[in-house]
């Protein structure tokens, strides 16, 4: 059974640096995706780098940075299950209530956006629990079984194939919506079949045991502090880039054929070690890198209110609603829409720490997390 090693757990300023990346990497994917709405109408204003813009920002971004979200969940659950093991107390019941709250803010934040991971984080959150309470070597176990996809591998080895039909038919119901529905007609049809769709995304796209493998490996960096620059730990995170950035390479040279359910997830959760390996290095490496990033840390301090912002602006001007730019911006533009969108909330950022120690969301939830109670 894992007990704390009474270490203190100070503000990583590189894990804020990377939500924020993560948090910005999301709003830019929802804008190449037009919020989730695939028209089949023709594009107003379209650029021939449209397609180029979609297959670059698709490899940098798709699934990385809710991945990387995930991880850093999981390292928040460690810092906050720890502090209170520090102080002899058990922390299971209060995160297993704070998981609640953050399914509460899901299906708030569904209701503008179907693509919400809120609802399915909450539930993936409550399995951290009882792995928390496993020996360092059993969670690494769990680590590697669920990283080498292992319901991908069983179809692949055993011709199992999943239906996916029903997902296709609710995508319908939900597009034609956003489309042509109204803001009420939207929300109730987000929050009728969003959680399912989701669910059955994850599944289809090899989402449902990686974001676990993330969400558990992000305790696990927690547990031996490797986001603090202790020791070898700097060593330890170059090592990881250089192998991520080499099997990166070279893997963008094949063809995975039949291969692809099983390899393409394995394939971006490397990319996603590569980015995050590559920002905690240049982080403790040089200053400069602090400095610009920085600003990022401000965005991701801010990240629960960032997300669930960028659903209410950014389906506001897709949907048909709202602005209906699923149908006039071409990926281009819709990406520049989406940049704009995150200086915005930037900006807000930096004026809401002005005068708060918190973000609006995260101050509720863990005034919520923590009712009846303290955290000290």
């Amino acid at each position: 059974m894992y007990k704390t090693r009474s270490l203190p757990n100070t503000r990583i300023d590189v894990a804020d640096a990377l939500r924020g990346i993560a948090v910005a990497g999301i709003i830019l994917y929802h804008s190449v995706e037009h919020f989730n709405i695939f028209t089949q109408e023709t594009i107003l204003h379209a650029l021939p780098s449209d397609q180029t813009v979609a297959d670059v920002l698709t490899w940098l971004l798709s699934g990385k940075m809710y991945g990387i979200f995930a991880m850093l969940f999981g390292l928040s659950f460690f810092i906050m299950n720890d502090n209170q093991q520090q102080k002899g107390k058990c922390f299971s019941g209060r995160f297993a209530w704070r998981m609640c709250l953050l399914f509460l803010f899901g299906v708030i934040n569904v209701a503008f956006y179907d693509g919400d991971i809120l609802m399915l984080y909450a539930c993936y959150g409550l399995l951290l629990i009882p792995i928390s309470y496993l020996p360092s070597k059993a969670v690494w176990c769990i680590i590697g079984l669920l990283a080498i996809q292992p319901v991908e591998l069983y179809c692949l080895l055993t011709g199992t194939t999943i239906d996916n039909s029903t997902m296709w038919e609710l995508y319908g119901k939900i597009n034609s919506m956003h489309e042509h529905g109204t803001f009420w007609e939207n929300a109730l049809t987000n929050l009728r079949y969003g959680f399912e769709v989701n669910f059955r995304f994850n599944v289809f796209s090899g989402r449902l045991t990686q974001l676990l493998c993330l969400f558990i490996l992000g305790m696990q960096l927690g547990r031996e502090r490797l986001f603090y620059n202790e020791g070898r730990h700097l060593n330890i995170w170059h090592a990881i880039f250089c192998v991520s950035a080499a099997l990166v390479i070279g893997l963008s040279f094949v063809d995975f054929g039949e291969l692809d359910m099983w390899l393409k997830p394995i394939y971006n959760l490397i990319i996603l070690l590569m980015i995050v390996s590559a920002v905690v290095s240049a982080w403790y490496a040089f200053e400069g890198v602090r400095r610009v990033l920085h600003h990022l840390c401000i965005f991701g301090r801010m990240s629960l209110t960032n997300y669930l912002l960028q659903s209410v602006i950014g389906c506001a001007i897709f949907c048909g609603y709202g602005l209906a730019c699923y149908y006039k911006l071409g990926i281009t533009y819709a990406v520049m829409v989406g940049v704009a969108m995150v200086i915005v909330q930037y900006l807000f950022a930096r004026f809401w720490f002005a005068s708060h120690q918190r973000g609006p969301l995260e101050g509720l939830w863990r005034k919520l997390t923590w009712i009846g109670g303290s955290p000290l």
